[in-house]
């Protein structure tokens, strides 16, 4: 098991940089179409580095022909860039590498490959990191560029490298390497017979009842309070947390000032906490302006910052009895209504701060999207988590939503890259919103299993939560679903769930003390246990045990006698 351990230790296999003069010591290979370019000794590595001005559109900037771009290939992207001055009247610019990818059909692709949202000349240099998969089909021609700020904004960049990706053949021993050793831990058996009772009459079966490790999915309040009770079945039996899928939202609870709606869901989480399922609350606030109600939408300064707080402590108030986890400001990467509209860049600092004390037991979460599936914004989700966390305002972990899109398969080479990048910030990452999308259902099982395995054996994961399961209740339908149509079908992917989670990762076994003897371990999944002892046969219910076993071993001892 050893080699096995130490392969998840092994960084990522890259291939040569097939950029040309990327560090910048020269003009030479770099082209800058209706833009001034001049090299200049303010750098982040070496001696120069590339100063950019006369810019009149976001789309501008110092780019390069890439000459061996191949489909299908994986590539890492990294550049350096330092803004050298701000727009008035706006809180920050999107910085990115793009690459442009024009196939032999004719067709153009446009990748955002390094993604800084909300940049400041005040930042200095801003590292951009992220990966992408090259388009499928003959490559005519493609470009690496920098753009993304508005036209006027000078800046200065710095040694641009793009490195093929070497697939990762090791990933599923990486994996199984991991989970055997963050997800179980050992039971240690000390048995003493008496009595005449010799070893072959003894047998011990060590059961696990629950799993500790959350495997939950996204519920509808009403539905799990009123709805098919086979739905409502389905998520007691087989799910150990739940996330509110949109009762929750500011939008939903509040739609006109005042007019609040929380009996429905209140009770919904009373219902999930009785049936012992944990809950993570989704979300507070959500800064993408369609999600924000419009008498929100109306306020300014003072009034705006109030309604916010008084939300904020009104919601975390009646629920922090209730939600272990909840999403603070959704989506804070793409979306900042409330920054831009406050003016404050660190507004949402705020609100997180504002968060935390209303409810200082709830582990208070950051959650985006395409930050594991694709690549462009991991980099930035990872300093993101890093500035929340220097700053004490209560940040727990931080969700990755991880919607695979359509007939698109996970990736685990690309999966474990992500989920490196964003544990460097040194928070726990949940998978919050977890689906794969296609018709045949034994792909999907197959995808689902890959998604799976690369998360559960990823050290920095602690939960993973499916966005639904149902087809009658799942956004997607049936190419997401686990269980199929008004049949309740749990369809093929449905039973590769279950087998993993109910099976290959949770712990049933038997012992006889003729061939384990009377001193033995077991390797055990986290959770609830029963050991029961059967002599000839018969179970000896005054033996019985049960315990919950967690990070640290266990010892069972048992005294067998007539």
């Amino acid at each position: 098991m050893l080699h096995l351990v130490l392969l998840c230790l092994l960084p990522l296999a890259l291939g040569q940089n097939i950029v040309q003069n990327g560090d910048m010591e020269t003009m030479d290979h770099w082209n800058c179409w209706n833009i001034h370019c001049e090299l200049t000794t303010d750098h982040h590595s070496g001696q120069h580095g590339i100063k950019v001005t006369g810019r009149n559109h976001y789309y501008e900037g110092p780019g390069q022909t890439l000459n061996s771009l191949k489909p299908n290939g994986r590539y890492k992207v990294e550049g350096w860039v330092k803004l050298l001055n701000d727009q008035d009247g706006q809180l920050g610019q999107k910085i990115q590498l793009e690459v442009s990818v024009e196939l032999n059909t004719g067709k153009k692709v446009y990748i955002p490959v390094a993604v800084f949202p909300l940049a400041r000349s005040s930042d200095g240099w801003i590292h951009l990191t992220g990966d992408f998969n090259a388009p499928s089909g003959g490559i005519k021609s493609s470009t690496v560029y920098y753009q993304g700020p508005a036209g006027g904004i000078n800046f200065i960049t710095d040694s641009v490298s793009l490195t093929p990706m070497v697939a990762n053949t090791h990933w599923r021993a990486e994996s199984d390497a991991t989970i055997e050793r963050m997800r179980k831990s050992d039971i240690n058996f000390h048995v003493t017979t008496s009595g005449g009772i010799s070893d072959n009459q003894v047998e011990i079966d060590v059961i696990q009842t629950k799993k500790s490790f959350p495997f939950g999915t996204a519920i509808k309040c009403g539905d799990y309070l009123n709805g098919d009770q086979r739905y409502i079945s389905f998520i007691n039996k087989h799910f150990n947390w739940a996330v509110t899928e949109n009762a929750l939202k500011w939008k939903w609870v509040e739609p006109q000032k005042g007019s609040i709606n929380l009996d429905g869901p209140i009770n919904a989480l009373k219902k999930l906490k009785s049936n012992g399922i944990k809950v993570r609350g989704h979300n507070i606030v959500w800064s993408g302006v369609p999600f924000i109600q419009p008498w929100v939408k109306a306020l300014r300064g003072q009034a705006l910052k109030d309604a916010v707080k008084h939300h904020i402590q009104d919601i975390v108030g009646r629920t922090k009895d209730l939600v272990e986890h909840w999403d603070v400001n959704n989506e804070n990467l793409h979306g900042f209504w409330y920054q831009n509209t406050l003016n404050d860049r660190d507004y949402n600092l705020e609100i997180f701060r504002i968060a935390h004390q209303a409810g200082p037991n709830v582990k208070m979460f950051l959650n985006d999207y395409n930050v594991v599936v694709s690549g462009g914004l991991t980099g930035a989700y990872r300093e993101q988590a890093i500035r929340f966390k220097n700053a004490h305002v209560g940040l727990y972990g931080v969700g990755v939503q991880c919607h695979f899109g359509d007939n698109v398969e996970p990736d685990p080479t690309l999966i474990k890259d992500h989920l490196d990048t964003i544990a460097q910030a040194g928070v726990p990452i949940w998978v919050t919103e977890l689906n794969v999308a296609t018709a045949d259902e034994h792909k999907r099982a197959d995808w689902y299993e890959t998604a799976l395995r690369a998360f559960y054996g990823h050290p920095a994961v602690e939960g993973i939560m499916f966005w639904g399961f149902w087809s009658n209740k799942h956004f997607l339908g049936e190419p997401a679903a686990l269980v199929s149509g008004d049949s309740f079908r749990i369809n093929a992917a449905g039973q590769r769930f279950l087998d993993l989670t109910e099976k290959q990762w949770m712990t049933n076994e038997n012992h006889k003390l003729s061939q384990s003897g009377k001193n033995f371990k077991v390797r055990g999944f986290h959770g609830d246990y029963t050991i029961k002892v059967k002599v000839n046969g018969k179970e000896v219910p005054s033996l019985s045990q049960s315990f919950t076993l967690g990070k640290s071993a266990h010892t069972v001892n048992l005294r067998v006698h007539q």
